[in-house]
């Protein structure tokens, strides 16, 4: 099983590998893995081996605490506690800051033009008892960092705290020793070597380091806050309250008090608290937090509604079927968190580094130490130079470097309707050199509609819509649906037929009076013992259109042909030209014949295709591509396509899509929307390249500020850091990755550019539509138009018309097709 687990303690990148290692050791551990950002521990483990209580207690034995996370509600408590501490630290360096003032102002007040208290110096034991009383309130207010630090170092696993804790106490333990050796001269009156003495002093260097690493430490916490906000803006879409009829009336009750089947109601402009089924009402809801879709979608009665999403207009009333965890909003948060607290692959270079890095740089501070002392440079210049090794090598900004991007990047990705399930995913969609798309519910919408009625000679187009449409009547099957809304659209007369019976991989058959009524595929027609003139050309005629043509017959005599077509979506061209600037290769994998599948492609513009293959082929043709060298991503939406999902590089399912192939992909698109694919993989790309910048900042950084604080370029250049500027630094550092990775959320979703853009000429043309006769009916049509690739429309109910926006390639059947799916007619185009 899966647990997450809260750590308490936690401070750098070395923190995370001691409990990383202190829990993989543990028997029946499958994964162990720390998010330093969150200061989570996500476990992958055998519970009939080891118990959640054996894993707090290995935390605990590294020198840590730790407790079981809960589920959403426990997502916001975490982020009061990251606010709380992040203020908590905000007040300790401000405290810090009012006396660390002063302290600087006697220590290098007499460097200034401004007046300065003489009297200190003049008296070297006044000026150093000042300055170590100063110190104290700041030793105390961080002395955390002594605690934790000693801790550790005693514990056998140093962590930042222990060499910030070594730096500025080696700062307090030799000014403590200059004070004596100030008191012990002014004894005897040796004016001069305690004036001298007292120039050595280091308490400022030491509330110095302590203040500015908390700076650090207070801007970091700022910054985690930021980074986790899309889970926990999230989490907030819950309503607090919910209008629940009880004993038919209205009642006010807390959300976390519904229960399953209460009657919820819910105003315009209200959230929904619950997932349901509208039973009364009707209205239009923002679903954009879920899937990113900006356009509201129609609940009428029958419809089902999720938690989180607001009523834009209307009035409904919902039966309530899912709560707490087994909502919507809640598995999304549970995947988002998921995602942003896994580990991926990239980050394992840092994490071999961080298990070795501290105990490495406390030997090179001591030998930093032994090195100048023995070249006769002094014992204060040789401390100095030692302090500044310990305090700029904590190695916070490596721990912060992938966990920050990862988190932010899974968080813009939930906002565009995209659910990465784990940071490796999201690693290798970089990757993606080939993008294999299943044709049916994937490319086109699978919802079949009539393409051609052809009756045979003798026989009236409306007797062979009557005969077929009443054959078909009781079939669930996609081409009987679409024939039978077909038939109601045209009102033709229906009539009851019986003994109703399906032959699979045929075609239907029923009785009605004394003959038979029939209808499929050729095969069929020819069991049957039907002739159907020119029946294998009609087959490549309808292929070539893209179209699937049934045959009808009536006692043994042949009605005529329907031909169905499945409708490509409005995005699928667009999504393809985004996929093809990117320069990956995209391949069309149906399981439908090549002509009906070369139809579609190069309506698309698809150029491969690869067609007529069972599912268990699909996987096939992923391993085939694999094997030729490309890094494959694979995205369909049926229980056909789990397989190929699996077998994939990245597996990419649609959230409309079955639950089998949900699971079995590594991304989930909650908007039917194929456009974002492409940003699914340009926002794989901008994560990388974060990850990789603030990897090479933060080994950058040490292997630069390192040897500078060594003191390695003194000699040469007389170049020598102090250990309060080395204190900046490293608190610099760490800000400014978690700043790098904040860039994130200017991400955009990808667009076909300016110059593709140019070449087509806007034009207006507006469209005389009949059917619609309220708001809800308006909205449907202008979000099917708007749907569609480079069109802006608007919808004027008074006037019965849509003005919309286009450029001049688009072809005007489209608009009137798209506003017919929709349940319209389009009467005129101006």
């Amino acid at each position: 099983m899966k647990q997450k687990f809260e750590v308490y303690g936690m401070t750098c990148s070395a923190c995370q590998a001691h409990v990383e290692r202190a829990v993989s050791h543990l028997s029946g551990v499958r994964y162990a893995s720390v998010n330093l950002l969150q200061n989570s521990l996500l476990v992958d483990y055998d519970d009939s081996v080891t118990h959640a209580q054996d894993i707090i207690s290995a935390v605990r034995r590294a020198g840590y605490d730790g407790r079981v996370q809960g589920g959403a509600d426990e997502s916001v408590s975490v982020q009061r506690v990251a606010c709380g501490e992040a203020l908590q630290i905000k007040r300790r360096f401000l405290f810090s800051l009012v006396f660390l003032l002063p302290l600087m102002y006697v220590s290098m007040g007499h460097m200034l033009p401004a007046a300065f208290p003489y009297v200190l110096m003049d008296n070297p034991g006044l000026f150093a008892l000042t300055q170590f009383v100063l110190s104290l309130p700041v030793l105390f207010l961080n002395r955390g960092f002594f605690i934790r630090g000693t801790k550790h170092l005693l514990a056998g696993a140093p962590n930042m705290d222990s060499l910030v804790a070594l730096g500025s106490g080696a700062a307090v333990l030799s000014g403590t020793a200059v004070l004596f050796r100030v008191i012990y001269l002014m004894q005897f009156t040796d004016w001069t070597r305690a004036f001298e003495a007292s120039s050595l002093l280091y308490f400022e260097s030491a509330a110095m380091i302590l203040t500015l690493v908390t700076l650090g430490k207070w801007l970091e916490a700022r910054a985690k806050v930021k980074t986790s906000e899309a889970i926990s803006a999230l989490v907030r879409l819950v309503p607090a309250e919910a209008s629940v009829l009880r004993a038919g009336k209205e009642v006010h009750i807390p959300a976390e008090g519904l229960v399953q089947g209460d009657i919820v109601l819910v105003r315009a402009g209200e959230r929904i608290p619950a997932d349901g089924t509208v039973t009364d009402g009707g209205g239009a809801a923002d679903e954009s937090a879920l899937t990113g879709e900006s356009v509201p979608q129609d609940k009428a009665v029958g419809a089902e509604v999720a938690a989180g999403t607001v009523l834009a207009s209307g009035y409904i009333e919902f039966r309530v079927d899912r709560l707490g965890k087994d909502t919507v909003l809640a598995q999304i948060i549970s995947l988002v968190e998921e995602a942003a607290g896994s580990k991926a692959p990239i980050a394992r270079l840092a994490d071999r580094v961080s298990a070795v890095f501290v105990p490495a740089v406390m030997a090179v501070s001591l030998l930093t130490c032994v090195v100048w002392a023995a070249q006769g440079a002094g014992w204060n210049f040789a401390v100095s130079c030692a302090m500044a090794v310990l305090v700029i090598s904590c190695p916070c900004a490596l721990g912060l470097a992938t966990p920050t991007a990862i988190m932010v990047g899974t968080g813009q990705a939930a906002k565009n309707g995209i659910l990465v399930k784990s940071a490796a995913a999201l690693e290798r969609a970089h990757q993606i050199t080939a993008v294999v798309l299943d044709k049916t519910g994937t490319v086109t919408t699978g919802r079949m509609r009539v393409a051609g009625v052809y009756p045979a000679p003798s026989v009236k187009e409306e007797e062979l819509l009557s005969q077929a449409a009443s054959l078909e009547h009781f079939s669930q099957h996609p081409f009987a649906r679409a024939l039978s809304a077909y038939a109601d659209e045209k009102n033709v007369s229906l009539f009851q037929a019986g003994n109703f019976e399906i032959v699979s991989g045929r075609g239907v058959r029923a009785e009605e009076g004394s003959e038979w009524l029939a209808g499929g595929n050729l095969v069929w027609m020819n069991e049957l013992g039907v002739k159907v003139p020119e029946g294998e050309p009609i087959m490549c005629r309808a292929a070539e259109e893209g179209c699937t043509p049934l045959f009808f017959a009536r006692g043994g005599k042949w009605l005529g042909h329907i031909w169905f077509s499945d409708t490509v979506k409005p995005s699928s061209a667009a999504a393809v030209k985004l996929l093809k600037k990117m320069r990956l290769k995209v391949i069309l994998l149906t399981g439908d014949n090549e002509l009906t599948a070369r139809k579609t492609a190069q309506d698309i513009g698809i150029e491969t295709v690869v067609a007529g293959v069972l599912p268990q082929e699909k996987e096939g043709v992923v391993r085939r591509l694999q094997n030729e060298g490309e890094v494959v991503a694979v995205v369909g939406d049926g229980v056909n396509d789990a397989p190929a999902l699996a077998r994939a590089d990245v597996g990419i399912a649609l959230g409309v899509g079955t639950d089998v192939a949900v699971e079995s992909a590594d991304i989930v698109l909650m908007r039917d929307d194929l456009t974002l694919v492409a940003t699914t993989l340009q926002l794989s790309r901008a994560v990388l390249r974060n990850i990789k910048q603030n990897l090479f900042w933060a080994f950058f950084y040490n292997v630069l500020g390192i040897p500078l604080a060594a003191g390695v370029l003194y000699l040469p250049f007389g170049w020598k850091l102090s250990p309060m500027f080395a204190a900046g630094a490293m608190s610099l550092s760490s800000v400014c990755v978690v700043t790098n990775a904040l860039r994130l959320c200017l991400f955009k979703p990808p667009h076909l550019g300016k110059k593709q853009q140019k070449g087509k000429i806007k034009m207006k043309k507006t469209l005389i539509i009949e059917g619609m006769v309220c708001g809800h009916c308006a909205s449907r049509v202008e979000r099917a138009l708007n749907a569609l690739s480079g069109v802006q429309a608007k919808v004027d109910l008074s006037r019965k018309s849509a003005v919309v926006e286009l450029s001049d390639d688009l072809d005007e059947t489209l608009l009137s097709q798209t506003v017919q799916d929709a349940g319209y007619e389009v009467v005129s185009i101006l």
